[in-house]
């Protein structure tokens, strides 16, 4: 009951609010809702196609399943209980019990979604380790296999091998001074490893300088000997016969339209950033309003525009027409990022240097891009990682097997297996991703301090 608006003057009389039509409405609502629900799991039903689901029968397999549960509850109440233990003899008072069992609950659902997360990689490199194709078949394996294998849960690794791996490099002919450079760049990606674990000893501390140093210095290194290493990596090199064959030289095209994309990227946001957050001139704010106005649109809207530019510079199916469309696209993210970044440094430092006599431009490169060392790789990381297997763009722009990316290269393998009329070949496609994504582990890995500074740089300002 709620009391209804009575004009002034007028008897005082309760009246009950009519909530007919809001129920009448909410009701509906729901009515929509869950039709529309059971539409959408009946065409989805009518749509897939074997063996996209099917159900293992086990004989007694209850038993299994409540035995494996009970074990888990038995295990996590043991647990709980040691723990209790443990922590009272080594504080020398009372712990809480159901403390430990939430607390034991809490890295058990932590743990679910850690392997849940990981568990799609079991897959990708099982297939790319099996050279029977399987990953299409109804069963994963036979009836004396296990039942984890049997019932698609795990891949099969009998028979694995990698034949998948070496069809990817097949004709191709690596240079001795190139397996040096591999050599190189493996045992640097191993020592940045080594230091990692180094500095995780000084727990609560700050590294010591000398071993920030010789990270800064070796993964200066690992990445001259990369960019040498594909730089000079040339088409001629590679004589197989079949597209998938080519995957060495479509990681090299992405090395280099993705690293000089990234450099293309610093340098427009750098001084675009800069300019944004320290001058003041018409038309600033209608700019930084048009940044923020185009990132609301998806790149496929600009797509045919896009061509249209490219095909009028004669730039279609060149790594300079790919470029300009990547560098375009990353103006008004890194403006924002590095706007923020400049505004968080003191404006007294740009300030000396002007009375000191220097110019604008001086006090941009002497004062502030020495400071904004982080910020510059975090920009060059984001945009080198965010190109690096992007497939819209590459698919439009680039024709020829000789100029494809690693998006577009791993799309062929669903169209004939690299360049057989065969079905998709999953056990090639599988080992390509694996291989495509080291270079970007291994990056992430090696700069991941960039990251986190990067991504919170700028949240405070003087």
């Amino acid at each position: 009951m709620t009391q209804a608006k009575i004009p002034q003057g007028a008897q005082d009389i309760y009246v009950p609010a009519n909530h007919t039509l809001s129920r009448v409405l909410g009701w509906a609502g729901l009515g929509l809702l869950v039709v529309f629900l059971v539409w959408l799991v009946l065409e989805l039903a009518s749509r897939l196609k074997s063996p996209t689901f099917f159900i293992l029968r086990i004989e007694n397999g209850w038993v299994y399943a409540l035995g494996g549960l009970l074990a888990t509850i038995a295990l996590l109440f043991g647990t709980a209980y040691l723990g209790k233990i443990v922590g009272e003899r080594s504080r020398g008072r009372a712990v809480s019990y159901w403390a430990v069992l939430g607390d034991q609950l809490t890295h058990l659902i932590i743990w679910i979604i850690i392997l849940a997360a990981l568990y799609p990689l079991v897959f990708i490199i099982g297939t790319s380790l099996d050279p029977l194709n399987r990953l299409v078949q109804g069963s994963l394996g036979a009836a004396t296999d296990p039942l984890l294998v049997r019932s698609r849960v795990l891949p099969p690794l009998e028979g694995s091998n990698f034949s998948n791996y070496a069809a990817l490099f097949e004709g191709v002919v690596i240079y001795a001074w190139q397996w040096a450079m591999v050599g190189i760049a493996a045992l640097g990606l191993f020592w940045l490893a080594v230091i990692n674990l180094r500095s995780r000893a000084y727990t609560g501390t700050t590294p010591p300088p000398s071993l920030q140093l010789e990270r800064r210095y070796t993964s200066i290194v690992l990445i001259l000997v990369i960019v040498l290493f594909f730089a000079f990596l040339l088409p001629a090199q590679f004589t197989g016969n079949t597209t998938a064959s080519r995957f060495l030289l479509w990681i090299r095209n992405t090395f280099l339209i993705s690293g000089i994309t990234g450099v293309l990227a610093v340098i427009l946001t750098t001084t675009a950033g800069y300019a944004m957050a320290r001058l003041r001139f018409p038309g600033r704010f209608q700019t930084l309003m048009f940044f923020i106005f185009i990132q609301m649109f998806p790149n496929i809207v600009a797509l045919v525009a896009i061509f249209s530019i490219i095909k009028s510079l004669d730039l279609l199916n060149t790594f300079t027409g790919l470029i300009l469309a990547y560098s375009g696209g990353a103006i008004a993210f890194g403006t924002w990022i590095y706007k923020g970044y400049v505004e968080s440094l003191p404006a007294s430092l740009e300030e000396a240097a002007l009375v000191d006599g220097t110019t604008r431009w001086g006090a941009f490169t002497k004062i502030v891009l020495p400071l904004s060392g982080p910020m510059l790789v975090f920009i060059f990381l984001l945009q080198f990682i965010g190109t690096y297997a992007e497939f819209l763009l590459a698919n439009v722009l680039l024709s020829g097997a000789g100029n494809w990316n690693v998006g577009v290269g791993l799309r062929s393998f669903g169209v004939g297996g690299g360049g057989t009329t065969a079905a998709t070949v999953y056990g090639q496609f599988a080992a390509a991703a694996v291989l495509g994504a080291i270079p970007i582990v291994a990056l992430f890995y090696s700069f991941q301090q960039f990251f986190v500074s990067g991504t919170v740089s700028g949240g405070v300002k003087e």
